[in-house]
């Protein structure tokens, strides 16, 4: 199997780097720098104690003229369109489309370029943290979980051909399965990712801040409950009060974790919030509904990257 890896970040040099075991994996990236040091060295994965090296081409966005059996897509959220316009040419007719970036909206922006039958979404436990450009630490295994995102009357993909990248992927040492009802999976991670983070970044603070403060943890409960509403319309139904007890538990679990969006604010970096409480807004507004603490916090969001 031919699989391109674009993004080769700490999470695309993870998957890179261990599907280049059993698979023909090539990555694909912006950084000169950070390409030339991976195709010198190779890609190093550490674990505990134990690393191992694995020399994985890298080429430069827009280089590679021949089309993948699968492009998975590791950027950040908002980059998708752009990264797929300059590597158009990876994506043949039967090229398979997947992304496990956080958030959830994704597959809007891949069927402009592949059709129902050709595009999955997943999430991942899977952790990972970049030492280098070209060594990362591999922090979690857990499962990787992906499916199709056809709507009713649409041709969804090949289930044999969804069965086979899940061989692979367990193959390279990763546990997989396959979703039939991949949108629940990426509305339950979803659900951390648009209340406690997003408005861990917004006020600048870590994590249990969230849980602690009586004012934050108020505005976190609601946040729950309009994801809880915007879900329900996509088929994913869940329990608010139950998600309220969960998100809360994760947060008192690590009281001092700092989350992407709160690095990338206080970086002065854009976000990926139009792909996570904007996701939310968009599921919302689909079905005629209105969900307007998430549409303040995104608006708090943009308001902060325009500093």
């Amino acid at each position: 199997m031919k699989i391109t890896v674009i993004g080769p970040g700490a999470m695309g040099l993870l998957f890179g780097g261990k599907l280049a075991a059993c698979a023909d994996v090539s990555l694909v990236g912006s950084n000169v720098r950070n390409l030339e040091e991976i195709n010198a060295k190779g890609v190093t994965i550490k674990r505990g104690d134990s690393s191992v090296t694995r020399m994985v081409p890298a080429y430069r966005g827009g280089s590679c003229s021949e089309p993948a059996d699968v492009v998975m897509l590791f950027t950040k959220a908002y980059q998708i369109r752009d990264v797929l316009t300059e590597n158009r040419r990876l994506i043949g007719p039967d090229t398979l489309l997947l992304t496990l970036q956080n958030g959830a909206g994704h597959d809007r922006v891949m069927r402009e370029f592949a059709d129902s039958a050709h595009v999955l979404i997943g999430t991942t436990k899977q952790g990972s943290s970049r030492e280098s450009a070209s060594v990362i630490i591999n922090s979690g295994l857990g499962e990787t979980v992906f499916g199709g995102t056809a709507a009713e009357g649409e041709q969804g993909p090949d289930p044999a051909r969804m069965e086979e990248l899940r061989s692979v992927f367990e193959t390279a040492g990763f546990p997989c399965a396959v979703s039939d009802n991949i949108r629940f999976e990426v509305w339950n991670k979803l659900m951390i990712n648009a209340s406690a983070s997003v408005l861990s970044g917004v006020l600048q603070v870590a994590q249990g801040y969230v849980a602690e403060n009586e004012s934050a943890w108020s505005i976190c409960q609601d946040l729950i409950r309009e994801i809880c509403l915007a879900a329900a319309g996509e088929g994913a139904v869940f329990d608010p009060e139950e998600q309220i007890l969960r998100v809360r538990e994760h947060l008192r679990n690590a009281p001092g974790g700092f989350t992407s969006i709160y690095s990338d604010l206080k970086n002065g970096r854009k976000t990926e919030a139009d792909f996570i409480c904007g996701a939310v807004v968009r599921a919302a507004q689909d079905q005629g509904l209105r969900v307007p603490v998430q549409e303040t916090i995104l608006r708090l969001v943009h308001a902060m990257e325009e500093r």
